[in-house]
């Protein structure tokens, strides 16, 4: 047996069938990637695997004495402890033993014999192999790749923003070196470098790791295992991500075509039937197809996902002036950069970059009015209108369905209407009137983006706006902004999404 072991996997949210007998194995050393369209149930997966949800049906088997790693990136933390010390929690069993080994030391000075020095032994050959003196370096190389230490390795956890938090957590998980990591969209916090600091981390690591990710340039450089979720089956493919998307492409091909063979012989079968059944000459024949038919294991059709067709409608615009931003300074309870001073016309697209955690999110709410700024002053023409896409998938009542939130927000607008907007944005039907908590990432990244498109507005303020975005809906939307004809301001740490419509750049640094 490996390291995990699915057998029978079978699961059903709301009337949405995910996954039916489905089994899989993951061995030590595998690198795999978790992927599949937005919806179909690759979160549901990992946390049936860490068993916060249980399937309809089947088994997970862990190998006895696994120490499995998750990425929680919501846990609680201690807001009191600084940085350092929270990472240093990632060794507590060898400060464990090491206070054990200093009692052992005081000991040995009072009553010296051969077993407690055996012991002490046996302690000091543990610390050493585990690289117990290496502790605090090993702290710096990680937080220093996650770009943690410019957050203040003194600083609270307490202080720390939502995407501060789950860098830390990660590092923390990276630390601890489980044979085993589980990491559900890990470069959605990270900028570039952080994302190639962590691609390198990765592909060295010794042990075995299943990762969601919608970076497929990410996937391709550290997998070597691919796990699909497509017809609701689960399927394991040997390779880097690149290698399963031409596999895939054969595979698709191949299906499609017994799919089309098979419904072509149903259809001239039926059509016999239909001819010959009231004849008593050939009805015996009719009865004998009506049979072949009900035996015959049917496949199903090509599942094929909505592709959004995303569309904002711009304002009537004028070339002018649209933002003036003079010695503004951000942040809660300090200034996070120094004076910002620039300005964008009606009909510019700026891309703000820079390390995670240096104030990119913090300015955009400032600009928005979420947050008051600390000092200096910024000004949008009297023209302008705003629609904003902040990237926390946050919302007022999780319980609500996306047409319940888009009618409190647009109440004018018809049931209809909305729905057909939805739809527009890749939405299923069925899943309309299900409860926002309960749809996936990119589904409710989705509902955020219709909101945005029913808006009245000629100036667009999106914040990672394709992190929980499959690579169709990608595509999209990276077409439809650069179509774009008023004013935007994008963060993203996804250069190939903005990189051929932006007209330019602002890089944020301290």
């Amino acid at each position: 047996m490996g390291l995990l072991k699915v057998e029978g996997l079978s699961h059903t949210y709301g009337e949405k069938l995910l996954y039916k007998d489905s089994s899989f194995q993951v061995f030590k050393g595998e690198h795999i990637g978790l992927v599949g369209k937005n919806g179909t149930g690759k979160t549901t997966l990992l946390n049936s695997i860490i068993g916060e949800v249980i399937p309809d049906e089947g088994k997970i088997k862990w190998q006895k004495g696994i120490n499995v790693g998750y990425l929680d990136q919501h846990a609680n933390l201690n807001k009191k402890l600084t940085l350092f010390e929270y990472l240093k929690t990632a060794f507590d069993h060898l400060y464990k033993i090491e206070k054990e080994l200093s009692e052992v030391y005081t000991m040995m000075a009072e009553n010296f014999n051969e077993e407690i020095f055996e012991k002490s032994t046996e302690y000091q050959s543990i610390l050493e192999r585990s690289g117990f003196y290496e502790i605090e370096s090993n702290i710096m190389k990680v937080a220093s790749g996650l770009g943690i230490l410019s957050f203040g390795m003194e600083a609270p956890l307490g202080n720390l923003s939502g995407g501060q938090k789950a860098k830390v957590i990660l590092a923390k998980l990276l630390l601890q070196k489980p044979d085993i990591l589980l990491l559900d969209e890990p470069t959605n916090f990270l900028d570039k470098e952080h994302i190639q600091w962590l691609g390198d981390y990765l592909k060295q690591f010794k042990g075995a790791f299943i990762v969601i990710s919608h970076d497929f340039e990410f996937l391709d450089k550290i997998t070597n295992v691919i796990i699909d979720i497509e017809f609701n089956t689960i399927k394991k493919y040997p390779g880097n991500f690149s290698k399963f998307i031409k596999i895939k492409g054969l595979q698709r091909e191949s299906y499609t075509k017994e799919y089309k063979a098979q419904q072509k012989e149903i259809k001239k079968h039926e059509e016999f039937i239909a001819k010959n059944r009231v004849r008593a000459s050939t009805a015996r024949q009719a009865q004998s197809r009506i049979k072949l038919l009900s035996k015959m294991e049917k496949i199903s059709p090509p599942e094929t996902q909505p592709k959004p067709a995303f569309s904002f409608n711009c304002e009537p615009i004028e070339y002018h002036k649209a933002l003036t931003v003079h010695n503004l300074e951000v942040g809660y309870t300090h200034s996070l950069l120094p004076p910002l001073s620039f300005e964008i016309m009606s009909t510019e697209k700026v891309v703000i970059t820079g390390f995670n955690g240096i104030g990119k999110s913090t300015l955009l709410k400032t600009l928005v009015g979420e947050i008051n700024p600390r000092k200096g002053w910024f000004h949008f023409s009297e023209n302008t209108k705003l629609a904003y896409y902040e990237q926390d998938l946050k919302w007022e009542n999780k319980s609500s369905s996306p047409v319940e939130i888009i009618s409190d927000k647009f109440p004018g607008i018809s049931q209809k209407d909305i729905r057909k907007g939805l739809a527009q944005c890749g939405i299923k039907s069925e899943h309309v009137f299900r409860p926002i908590g309960t749809l996936s990432g990119g589904e409710q990244a989705k509902v955020k983006l219709c909101i945005l498109m029913l808006k009245k507005c000629n100036f667009l303020i999106l914040d990672e706006p394709t992190n929980h975005l499959d690579v169709d809906a990608k595509e999209v939307l990276s077409s439809e902004l650069s179509k774009w004809k008023g004013g935007l301001i994008l963060v993203s740490h996804e250069s190939s999404f903005y990189k051929n419509w932006c007209s330019r750049v602002i890089n944020m640094v301290r």
